[in-house]
């Protein structure tokens, strides 16, 4: 059984794998701090809860865009499971694309991941949309490779600025707005529709601008915990797959154990 763990800026994702398939998944908020000891703790008892033994762990395979957090997760593994992990993007668990930019090394673990998972499961050139701490904007052409593309801060990250920063404004949910209208009536409702509908439409924008820049039909894949939330109010994705970067890891891992 794979424990795949994708560590990111808001929060860490462990999922059980049967195969390919998710058996089981958790999170929980990322914290440099946070010891191996605290880590097993939880996830040892999460793990019981679904009836697997802690022995039916036979790989762990990580991937982290903050590398504090690596030192501990590393731990875990080797104290609480036995095992030494792979890292994602490391041998043997190379990303194994091209990755077509300026500073290669620069790129995100989640990025590459998504980026080797999305050119597995669909074909053609890619669009891929990442909603995390920050919302990425990702390009893979038709062979595979990364060429490129966009960061802009995810929405929650743009409403703490707003609220933070503003004497009177109030703290308010992310959802989808009651009203079409984008005249509102009062301060929530006037917020709502500035977060909610601008970040539709910072989305579109920045779609069709990539499309056009492609120059051949592109499919836009949308994952993370918000990708749903927006796929109510917008028709600019073709597909919403919330497991793309822990089928990603689960691809490395297994091609990892094939060599």
């Amino acid at each position: 059984m794979l424990l795949a763990i994708d560590a990111g800026n808001t929060n860490v994702v462990f999922a059980l794998f049967e195969g390919r398939k998710i058996k089981a998944r958790w999170r929980i908020a990322t914290d440099v701090r946070r010891t191996a000891d605290e880590y097993a703790v939880w996830l040892l008892r999460l793990i019981e809860i679904e009836g697997v033994e802690r022995s039916d762990v036979t790989q762990i395979i990580v991937s982290t865009v903050v590398p504090r957090a690596l030192h501990n997760i590393d731990v875990l593994s080797n104290q609480y499971f036995g095992l030494t992990p792979l890292v994602a993007g490391d041998a043997p668990a190379e990303y194994a694309i091209e990755i077509d930019v300026e500073e290669p090394r620069s790129l995100g673990a989640d990025r590459a991941v998504n980026a080797v998972a999305a050119h597995a499961k669909y074909p053609g050139d890619l669009i891929l949309v990442d909603f995390g701490t920050a919302t990425t904007f990702d390009v893979v052409d038709f062979n595979g490779a990364y060429k490129g593309g966009i960061i802009a801060a995810g929405i929650n990250l743009s409403l703490d600025a707003l609220v933070g920063k503003t004497a009177m404004l109030p703290r308010i949910a992310i959802e989808v707005p009651e009203s079409t209208s984008v005249v509102g009536r009062n301060t929530e409702d006037q917020m709502l529709i500035g977060v909610f509908w601008g970040y539709v439409a910072m989305m579109e924008g920045l779609i069709s601008r990539m499309r056009s820049e492609i120059g051949r039909p592109a499919k836009v894949i949308a994952t993370g915990g918000l990708a749903v939330l927006f796929d109510e109010a917008t028709d600019i994705f073709d597909v919403v797959d919330a497991d793309l970067t822990l089928e990603g890891l689960a691809l490395l891992a297994e091609r990892a154990s094939s060599q």
